[in-house]
């Protein structure tokens, strides 16, 4: 025992996967905790809530089940796990290999993991390899040789389950093995304790009750939750009566709102003011889009270049609709958005 964790365990199988379709698959994800939900119920996932993650373990769908506007990068990451492996193995001389089960761990039975390889190291050890997937402006996330929170989260979750004592991360963000990041990260009991009583208590408190969790994350995560859930607007529906409770937030939004307004004033008379300063020089350039300019100490770059938008105008479409309804059915989208806002009266 350390740290209050019992050490001395083997990781229990919940199901070969292979040959699993999907939804089998994730049918027996829904019977615990995987290690994508856990940066989830830490707080720290850039992609769903916590109330979210209840309601996928509760087998609740969302009302707008819209397609992932993330879908190709999963998709991508997902098929070339097996090429990242490859060029992790390359570079470092360790042996990977795949196990084609699903784990779970025998103390927290709510706690499972399907691991993507785990590694041969060179003292007779297990160890297990995450691959990754990620583009040239997500870079920095691994910077200073760090690990996202969420992956390290995932990591933390399977060594538990695993018992094992250390995970590689691998992640291609180019097409070639040079655009290529490697970050070990070892076992730390004290953050992994933190993690299983987290988990447990999601689980146990949440899942196992149906009480849903409160919305803690960041409000564009916790809006686009609510907006999934609740379904589109309806202009017809009943009035709601706000609890009394919400005074105090509507009284913060319209003092936020004030002072959101004298910002944007200011902002905008810095862009006339700037507009003026400038406008002597575009004068000059005319129909050039690149100008410089060399003073004593200093040389100066400008440019003015053009932005073009494809777009119709709303006459336009009025037209297109009246004049070609296939064409206009077929390839205009309607989205939704909304927009709150607060009017203040007398009682």
């Amino acid at each position: 025992m350390s740290l209050g964790i019992n050490l001395n365990y083997a990781p229990s199988v919940l199901t070969e996967t292979e040959g699993l379709t999907e939804e089998e698959w994730l049918s027996y994800r829904r019977l615990g905790i995987g290690g994508s939900d856990a940066a989830a119920i830490m707080g720290q996932s850039p992609f769903c809530t916590k109330r979210d993650l209840y309601y996928d373990k509760c087998g609740m769908k969302p009302v707008l089940d819209e397609e992932e506007s993330n879908w190709v990068a999963k998709e991508v990451g997902h098929r070339l796990e097996d090429l990242v492996a490859e060029i992790f193995s390359r570079k470092t001389g360790l042996k990977v290999y795949p196990i084609h089960k699903m784990f779970q761990h025998p103390l927290y039975p709510f706690m499972v993991a399907d691991v993507d390889f785990f590694i041969e190291l060179p003292d007779g050890s297990t160890g297990i390899l995450e691959c990754k997937t990620t583009n040239y402006n997500c870079q920095d996330k691994w910077a200073n040789d760090t690990v996202p929170i969420n992956y390290e989260y995932q990591g933390r979750h399977y060594m538990a389950i695993m018992n094992l004592n250390v995970v590689y991360f691998a992640c291609l963000y180019g097409n070639n093995e040079s655009e290529f990041i490697i970050r070990k990260m070892e076992r730390d009991l004290e953050t992994e304790l933190s993690l299983i009583e987290e988990e447990e208590n999601f689980w146990l408190e949440n899942v196992q009750t149906k009480l849903e969790p409160p919305y803690t994350e960041k409000p564009d995560l916790v809006l686009e939750s609510i907006r999934r859930f609740c379904g589109p607007a309806e202009v017809d529906a009943d009035e709601v009566k706000l609890r009394s409770t919400h005074a105090k937030s509507i009284e913060r939004y319209l003092d936020l709102k004030e002072k959101k307004s004298s910002v944007d004033a200011e902002s905008k008379k810095l862009e006339t003011e700037m507009k003026t300063v400038y406008a002597g020089i575009v004068e000059e350039m005319g129909i050039s889009c690149k100008a410089t300019l060399k003073t004593g100490t200093e040389n100066y770059i400008v440019t003015y270049n053009p932005v073009y938008r494809t777009g119709i105008d709303k006459k336009n479409l009025e037209r297109l609709k009246l004049q070609h309804l296939d064409i206009y059915e077929d390839y205009v989208t309607v989205t939704e958005s909304r927009r709150f806002s607060v009017k203040k009266r007398a009682a």
